[in-house]
């Protein structure tokens, strides 16, 4: 059972008061007992006095039939016990005993022996003699020593008892202080019981928003005031914090990067899916635990940076390629030496940061073969005497590298528009048949002098919404890469083999050598990507064209691969989307 501050705090009041009081009141009673009694000790004292000055007159004390009994017992109460004893303890005379000369020596009682020692003494007792108890005074003279004793019977005993009238007064006042301690603990403990009951209510699961109560006007009540506002300012800002944590937990969830978090001891403390799922991706053994992370080798640069660190070092970045992925693993430490460990797939960027590399040095090696061929045209025409079929010669070839130099920039300039500004391509409806025709007649002198026949099989219905020019430069760019590449008296085949709610399936196909090592087939489609370095060099070309073809068909939401012909050959397989691009 649990007490209350009220009932611990008036039990504390009762304690003291009781403490106090009943040492009042014992102090009063003992002061009181001694006051009665020294009174007491006045009245027998001068019984003895009396006693003692009848026995002046007396010419022979030692015998007890020469002592004034008479006279000495009319000066006494009736009540009164007189001994007289020698100095050596001896009773000479006792008006309760017939024959005091048989009575035992005295020299031994209490009273005589304080007598002997202070010149008086008291002591109570019961009487050898007669079996009675008596209160005894002795008191020493210099012959003799005068006892007076008076029976210690219920009158006595009222006498000697303290006066109870001021116990009454004591217990009445015990009642009132009582009634007003309990009155003041109350007040005590209605503070402390409505401050124990707020700091309760807004203890208990599930509360929140809870008013304080009016808490009195007294020190009590400003503590508890002042923690009423101390908590209305954590609950605010409780609030705040939970509002922000759930932003920070939202944000870390639809993150696109793992997070984990991590305490000073390197427990673990919070991370999102995508963290597991990499960690899973980078080490040897799948499992769910993040704290793997600290110990797999794959991490050794992260728990070395852990290990070794030495204050300011709080971050430290590493990259991880593993599992054809490209992984960007960060530490952040805190001040509190908690971290948090953020792993991040940068496989597309990178890539995309290489590719750009790449495609820059491959730009500056395309333009710098035309322009240097330009150069040494212009500078053997004005730097040496010519004659003027020479001179035709080197301007005809400077002419050409001027055309293949444009040649290069348009479709730099085409790939870059499809990828940049679809939106500026015009969509209309084209028949794909009129468009082989058109491309047919523009190609028939290559064509004829390479012996190619074209042919192809697609109905007069077959119309795609979308961009005339870049559908051209599908068919286009694919023929020229026959014409360059294919060798002579080659056939190129184009038909519709397929086609459904969406889709027009398209196969351009020619029988020439093909590709014999297919693991060009892949990367035919890749900007600037050459087979063979010399023989593209031969042939001129962009080394675009095939880009080209891609994005083409990808601005029209199709596809397209390329592979080697059972029977020989090469052939490109595609789609157009009917509706446009």
């Amino acid at each position: 059972m649990t007490i209350s501050y009220k009932q611990r705090l008036f039990f504390y009041f009762v304690v003291i008061f009781t403490v106090f009081a009943g040492g009042v009141f014992f102090f009063e009673q003992s002061r009181e007992r001694h006051y009665k009694t020294v009174a007491l000790e006045e009245r027998l004292d001068a019984c003895a006095a009396f006693v003692d000055a009848a026995l002046q007159r007396s010419t022979d004390v030692e015998s007890p039939e020469a002592m004034p009994t008479a006279s000495l017992l009319a000066l006494l109460p009736a009540t009164v016990r007189l001994t007289i004893l020698d100095l050596q303890g001896r009773v000479l005379f006792d008006n309760a005993v017939t024959e005091p000369a048989r009575m035992e020596n005295h020299a031994r009682r209490p009273e005589i022996v304080a007598a002997r020692e202070t010149g008086k003494g008291r002591d109570i007792r019961i009487s050898a003699s007669n079996h009675r108890e008596y209160l005894y005074y002795a008191k020493q003279y210099s012959r003799y020593y005068i006892r007076v004793a008076l029976p210690y019977d219920i009158q006595l005993r009222r006498f000697l008892q303290a006066d109870r009238l001021f116990l009454y007064y004591l217990a009445a006042l015990f009642a009132v202080v009582l009634c007003i301690m309990n009155i003041v603990a109350g007040r005590f403990g209605k503070s402390i019981k409505q401050l124990r009951d707020f700091t309760l209510s807004i203890e208990h699961p599930g509360v929140r928003g809870v008013r304080p109560p009016p808490f009195p006007p007294d020190e009590l009540g400003e503590i508890g005031a002042k923690i009423a506002e101390h908590y209305r300012t954590l609950e605010e800002s409780r609030k705040v914090i939970v509002l922000e944590r759930e932003k920070l937990l939202q944000h870390v969830h639809s993150s696109e990067e793992g997070i984990c978090f991590f305490s000073a001891t390197h427990a673990v403390e919070f991370y999102n899916g995508l963290f597991i799922q990499y960690l899973n991706t980078i080490t040897d053994t799948a499992g769910i635990d993040p704290a793997g992370i600290l110990t797999d080798p794959a991490f050794a640069p992260i728990n070395a940076f852990l290990q070794h660190r030495e204050p300011p070092d709080s971050y430290f970045e590493t990259q991880i390629d593993r599992q054809g992925k490209i992984f960007t693993v960060r530490i952040n430490v805190f001040d509190d030496a908690g971290f948090e460990i953020s792993i991040n797939d940068v496989t597309t960027p990178e890539k995309t940061r290489r590719l750009k590399q790449e495609m820059t040095g491959n730009i500056t090696h395309e333009l710098r073969t035309p322009v240097t061929g330009i150069r040494g045209c212009l500078e053997t025409i004005l730097e040496h005497p010519l004659s003027p079929e020479k001179r035709d010669y080197f301007i005809r070839r400077a002419y050409h590298q001027v055309l293949a130099l444009s040649e290069l920039i348009r479709d730099m300039s085409l790939i870059t528009k499809m990828e940049g500004a679809p939106q500026s391509f015009r969509l209309e409806a084209v028949g794909v048949r009129a468009l082989l025709d058109d491309l047919k007649n523009d190609l028939e002198i290559p064509l004829r002098e390479k012996q190619i026949d074209l042919t192809y099989s697609v109905a007069d219905g077959v119309v795609v919404k979308g961009n005339r020019n870049l559908l051209y430069a599908v068919f286009r760019n694919l023929t020229d890469n026959v014409i360059r590449y294919a060798g002579s008296a080659v056939t190129v085949s184009v038909q519709m083999y397929r086609e459904d709610q969406d889709f027009y399936y398209f196969s351009y196909a020619d029988n020439g050598p093909g590709i014999p090592d297919e693991q060009h087939l892949n990367r035919l489609f890749e900007r600037f990507y050459r087979i063979s370095e010399g023989r593209t060099r031969d042939t001129g070309g962009s080394g675009l064209g095939l880009s080209i073809v891609k994005n083409a068909v990808a601005f029209h939401k199709g596809t397209i691969v390329a592979k080697n012909k059972a029977g020989g050959g090469l052939e490109f397989l595609f789609t157009l989307q009917k509706k446009g691009g």
